[in-house]
């Protein structure tokens, strides 16, 4: 019997019972400790045991968890200084029909001059301004004013035209949109035998006999394009010396630059560009390019320059080709006053 046991058990079996690991030893239980608990001092309300606390911090305490504090009401800064410089009751008086509004200071200046389709409607945007950052022109113009004034007009048409010509005439300090009519830029050609010569200026009065395109509104966009184009017409012809570009005028940010020996029909073909009917010279310049040498070691900047012709194209000469076919409007270029009018006119058809 004992030997069947024995060949019974596994083999592993007398190896755990006889020598058992350390880890599996029973292990001997050490002296008690006892755990040390932290207490804060007594407040100098209550008694130093927790449990014996006045009555009277009790019911405070309870009363303070129990009723929560009563919330400020709930007043924006920006409706309490609207109402507080032009009254409660101010938009009640204002009429919700087209026309046009003006801030004023406490001194009587004109700051600022704005359209609307509906006037209450429009001013009470001022007096609920937040604080986002699109909004920040608007709650500076409450804080500076101290009197709002309107004007009803027939149609939102003739709200935005005579804000327009108003911005034009009193140039308000914080009106920035059709206030500098005056520095939009026109591009100008004059072609003298084999010779090119373009114009950059905002005073196309000053050079007699030079053909002008424009006016366009973004001056950025339109001298990158203009020195852009200088810069790639030196591949393709030779420029002209400055003292004879000088023959053509001179003014105040006004730049004259002349080249000659250009392709045949470049006048033509420039001039067609300006007025937004046809990139030809641009894509023909392009052509020219790719076939020069010194073109080719520069391609990035060539590309970048291109970019900048084109882009000028799209967003002035078509866009203003643009109006004034919608308009019907004939004279040409197109006077610096008159250039945000046709574009609002367009707006609102």
């Amino acid at each position: 019997m004992a030997s069947s046991e024995l060949c019974s058990r596994p083999c592993w079996f007398s190896a755990i019972s006889d020598e058992a690991p350390k880890s599996m030893a029973k292990r001997e239980r050490g002296p008690s400790t006892t755990m040390q608990v932290w207490k804060r001092p007594p407040l100098p309300n209550e008694s130093p045991e927790p449990t014996n606390r006045t009555v009277s911090a009790m019911a405070t305490h309870a009363t303070r968890k129990s009723w929560p504090r009563a919330a400020p009401p709930c007043e924006d800064a920006g409706v309490r200084a609207f109402d507080r410089t032009f009254g409660a009751g101010f938009l009640a008086t204002v009429p919700t029909a087209p026309g046009v509004y003006r801030f004023h200071d406490a001194a009587g200046t004109l700051l600022y001059i704005g359209k609307a389709a509906n006037l209450r409607r429009r001013l009470a945007q001022y007096r609920l301004a937040g604080r986002r950052k699109k909004e920040r022109k608007r709650r500076a113009l409450v804080r500076a004013a101290a009197r709002i004034t309107w004007e009803v007009c027939e149609s939102p048409l003739a709200a935005a035209l005579a804000e327009i010509r108003l911005i034009q005439a009193l140039r308000p300090p914080r009106n920035v949109a059709s206030a500098y009519s005056f520095l939009y830029p026109f591009v100008g050609l004059r072609a003298e035998g084999d010779e090119l010569y373009f114009c950059l200026t905002t005073s196309p009065a000053a050079f007699p006999g030079v053909d002008f395109h424009g006016a366009f509104r973004s001056r950025d966009v339109t001298r990158e394009a203009f020195f852009c184009l200088m810069d790639l017409l030196r591949y393709v012809g030779h420029p002209v010396p400055r003292h004879r570009c000088r023959r053509l005028g001179t003014a105040r940010h006004s730049v004259v630059r002349g080249f000659r020996r250009l392709p045949a029909g470049a006048a033509g073909a420039w001039s067609a560009f300006l007025r937004g009917e046809s990139r030809t010279a641009l894509e023909a310049l392009a052509l020219r390019l790719v076939d020069h040498a010194g073109a080719r070691a520069r391609r990035g900047e060539i590309h970048a320059a291109l970019r900048a012709i084109a882009r000028f194209f799209e967003e002035e000469p078509c866009a203003l080709a643009r109006v004034r076919a919608a308009t019907g409007f004939a004279d040409y270029p197109v006077p610096q006053l008159a250039r945000d009018l046709l574009f609002a006119q367009t707006r609102h058809r």
